[in-house]
C-alpha cells in the first residue's frame, strides 16, 4: 500500500549526514583544503571546473589530496556548461583548467603544474621526470590518442571499427603488460606520479566505452580491474571518482562528440546506464556505504530550492513528487506521486552529478529512487540530454556548494 510523502521537515529529520569538507575526507563540495594545518599554512590555489568534468583538474586534484597539502580551491564555469567567469579570463586570457597559484606565481597546463609542485613540495612517489616514470607517461597519451580515435570518430564500415576497436585493445594489452611487471596493483612498486597520470582518462574511457561501444575496460582487463580496485581503496580517489551516467553525458561536448558503433551488447549498456539499474555497472567495486542514502537526501534537501525551481514541471507538482521519491528511498514503501510527475523526475534523474552533487553510491540510491517513482506514473522519458553543449547544467544554479 502506496504511502503519504513526508514533509520536508520529516525528511531532513532522517539524515544526520555532515562531511567535514575542510579536513575531513576528499570532496568535491570544498573550496579550502586543510589537513589539519592552519589556513596561514596555504600556498595554493586550485582553479578547476565547478563540476568537476574536467580531467586534468582532477589529476591535480588527486595529486594535492594524495600529498595533503593545504590549499584553496576557486571553481571555474568550463565553457560547454556556460561562459567562462569574467575575472578569471583577466587572470587566464586562454580559459584554459587547471591553473594554480603558487606562492603567487601563476602557472597552467597540468604536466608543468605537477613539476611545479614537485619542485616545491617533493613528488608524489617517483616524480615526472623520473626514468621510470617517462616511459608510462607516453604510454598514457599513446592509450588516449587510441581510445580518442575509436571514441570520437565515425566509421564509415564495420571493418574500420573494428580496426579501432583492435587498436585500443592493444595498447591495452601494453598497459596490461606494464601493471603486470609491478609486484602489486599499481603502474610502479608504489602509489605514485604514474597512477595520478593514468587515473582521470581511464576512468572516463571505462565509462565511454562500455555505454558507446559495449566494450567494459574494467571487465575485460584483470590487471586494470587490480588497478581500480586498489584505487578505489583510496579515500582521495574516491572523493573524486565519477560514474558512468555522469561521464559518458558529459564527455560529447568536451571530445566534439562520441559516437555509438549500435552493436547489440553497446544498446543494452547503454540502455542500463540511461535507465537503471544502476547497482552492477563496472563503475565501482567498494562496498556500498552505510549513509549513501543519508548523503543523497541531505544534498537533495540543502539544494531543493533550486533543484524544484530549474524544473521544467510546475513547483507544487514537482515538489510533491520528489518527497514521494525520497520518502521512498528512505523508507522503502512505495509513495505515489502526482500524476504527471513522471518527467519531471526524469529530468531531476538525468541531471545527477558525481562527484559534484554526491559520491556515485549516493547517486545511484537516488536515481533509482527517482525512477521507481516516476515509473509508478507514466513512462515518458526526459528529453535526451545535448550533446553540443551541458548549458543545462548551468552552475550559477548551484554555485553554493
Amino acid at each position: 500500500m502506496a504511502i503519504a510523502p513526508l514533509s520536508w521537515p520529516e525528511l531532513e529529520a532522517l539524515t544526520d549526514f555532515q562531511v567535514d569538507t575542510v579536513n575531513g575526507p576528499t570532496n568535491a563540495q570544498a573550496c579550502l583544503r586543510l589537513f589539519g594545518h592552519s589556513e596561514s599554512e596555504v600556498r595554493v590555489t586550485l582553479y578547476r571546473d565547478n563540476h568537476a568534468w574536467c580531467p586534468y583538474c582532477q589529476k591535480i586534484w588527486l595529486w594535492l589530496e594524495e600529498k595533503q597539502i593545504p590549499y584553496r580551491i576557486e571553481k571555474v564555469t568550463m565553457f560547454c556548461y556556460g561562459e567562462k567567469e569574467s575575472w578569471y579570463k583577466r587572470k587566464v586570457p586562454s580559459g584554459m583548467l587547471p591553473a594554480i597559484e603558487l606562492d603567487g606565481r601563476l602557472i597552467t597546463e597540468s604536466d608543468d603544474i605537477l613539476i611545479a609542485l614537485e619542485q616545491v613540495f617533493g613528488p608524489l612517489g617517483l616524480g615526472m621526470k623520473d626514468p621510470t616514470v617517462m616511459p608510462l607517461r607516453q604510454l598514457e597519451r599513446l592509450l588516449f590518442r587510441a581510445w580518442c580515435t575509436w571514441l570520437c570518430y565515425p566509421t564509415g564500415s564495420a571493418q574500420q571499427e573494428q580496426r579501432n576497436r583492435e587498436q585500443f585493445t592493444g595498447v591495452v594489452d601494453k598497459v596490461e603488460f606494464a601493471l603486470g611487471s609491478t609486484p602489486g596493483p599499481y603502474f610502479l612498486k608504489e602509489f605514485g606520479t604514474a597512477d595520478v597520470i593514468f587515473t582521470p582518462y581511464v576512468e572516463r574511457m571505462n565509462a565511454s566505452l562500455y555505454y558507446y561501444k559495449g566494450y567494459s575496460l574494467r571487465e575485460a582487463n584483470p590487471r586494470l580491474s587490480n588497478w581500480f580496485a586498489a584505487m578505489e581503496s583510496r579515500p582521495t580517489y574516491c572523493g573524486t571518482q565519477s560514474d558512468f551516467h555522469t561521464h559518458v553525458h558529459d564527455l560529447p561536448p568536451q571530445m566534439g562528440g562520441c559516437w555509438e558503433n549500435g552493436e547489440p551488447q553497446m544498446l543494452r549498456n547503454k540502455a542500463q546506464v540511461d535507465q537503471g539499474p544502476w547497482f552492477g555497472l563496472p563503475d565501482v567495486a567498494y562496498p556500498e556505504p552505510e549513509n549513501s542514502r543519508a548523503e543523497a537526501l541531505h544534498r537533495v534537501i540543502k539544494h531543493r530550492a533550486n533543484i524544484i525551481r530549474v524544473n521544467p514541471a510546475d513547483d507544487k507538482l514537482f515538489d510533491e513528487a520528489l518527497r514521494c521519491a525520497l520518502t521512498y528511498m528512505m523508507t522503502n514503501q512505495t509513495c505515489l506521486p502526482p500524476l504527471g510527475s513522471d518527467l519531471a523526475l526524469r529530468y531531476l534523474r538525468d541531471r545527477i552529478n558525481a562527484p559534484r552533487d554526491m559520491s556515485i553510491y549516493a547517486a545511484k540510491q537516488l536515481r533509482t529512487a527517482l525512477e521507481t517513482t516516476a515509473a509508478l506514473v507514466g513512462d515518458r522519458q526526459s528529453p535526451p540530454l545535448p550533446v553540443k553543449h551541458r548549458r543545462d547544467q548551468d552552475p550559477a544554479n548551484f554555485a553554493r556548494n
